[in-house]
């Protein structure tokens, strides 16, 4: 359940800001006439990820093929949580970038096209990811799970648009970040034991055996995510710590700084 809650948590929340950064920079540039564009891109990318969902769900039940699409989510998945954690500081000035370069288009039409196409890759990216996922979740209670995170994405979109200012989106998306790795990890070790299963490996019998403990349903592979948000809980108290002797510091540092302020 805590799996598909942190994912459908991140990827929605993700998705959120990416709209955001978009309505809002149509209409601070006054192009109103386009945010349809952006609407009619966001029903397209929930469109097709739904439909990618229900053609894993009823195409790629064998062991191989969940193996493949093991690694096609770790591939996929950390390569751009890796990229997020990097360049995260500098999406919204490539977005707006990008977005500005569509927008300015001489035809309206090309304009209107191209934000329909801008807002359909970025949607449906973070959609595919939740899918490929959410996909490799096998546990009796994922639809708990999505159901909180739609609300707990919900919340924390509406918490962002009331009180912004008090959200840490850099430590978000950290610790969220550092939960999907983990999870990578996991999926790893899931799909060598499907890869075993199917008898693609050498000795496949004795490693599917090794490795069924720590499968989603084993002895050791349940207790995955009790580990993951420990870690995470215990990264996120250090970030913490840290920020704030950070502060404490640069305000110590401020005050000796002026001579005024350390008299009084």
């Amino acid at each position: 359940m805590w799996q598909a809650f942190i994912v459908v948590f991140r990827e929605g929340f993700e998705s959120f800001l990416i709209v955001g950064i978009i309505l809002a920079y149509l209409r601070r540039i006054g192009q109103n006439h386009l945010v349809p564009a952006m609407y009619w891109g966001i029903g397209a990318s929930v469109l097709a990820s739904a439909g990618m969902g229900y053609m894993l769900s009823k195409g790629v039940n064998e062991s191989l093929w969940e193996g493949v699409f093991g690694v096609v989510t770790i591939v996929l998945v950390g390569s751009l949580v890796i990229h997020m954690w990097k360049a995260g500081p500098q999406i919204k000035r490539d977005m707006e970038s990008r977005l500005s370069r569509i927008s300015a288009r001489p035809s309206k039409g090309l304009a209107f096209a191209g934000v329909f196409l801008f807002t359909l890759v970025m949607i449906t990216k973070e959609g595919m990811e939740t899918v490929l996922m959410l996909f490799q979740i096998h546990d009796p209670t994922i639809v708990t799970g999505i159901i909180l995170g739609v609300a707990g994405t919900v919340a924390i979109s509406w918490a962002w648009v009331n009180f912004g200012h008090l959200i840490n989106v850099k430590r978000f998306f950290q610790v969220t970040a550092i939960f999907l790795l983990l999870f990578m990890v996991q999926i790893a070790i899931y799909s060598f034991h499907e890869f075993s299963e199917a008898g693609v490996l050498p000795n496949s019998a004795v490693l599917h055996e090794a490795t069924e403990p720590f499968s989603p349903t084993g002895l050791y592979g349940r207790w995955f995510s009790a580990i993951a948000i420990g870690a995470c809980a215990i990264w996120l108290i250090g970030a913490g710590v840290n920020d704030s002797v950070k502060k404490k510091n640069k305000a110590v540092s401020g005050i000796d700084q002026n001579p005024r302020i350390a008299v009084q």
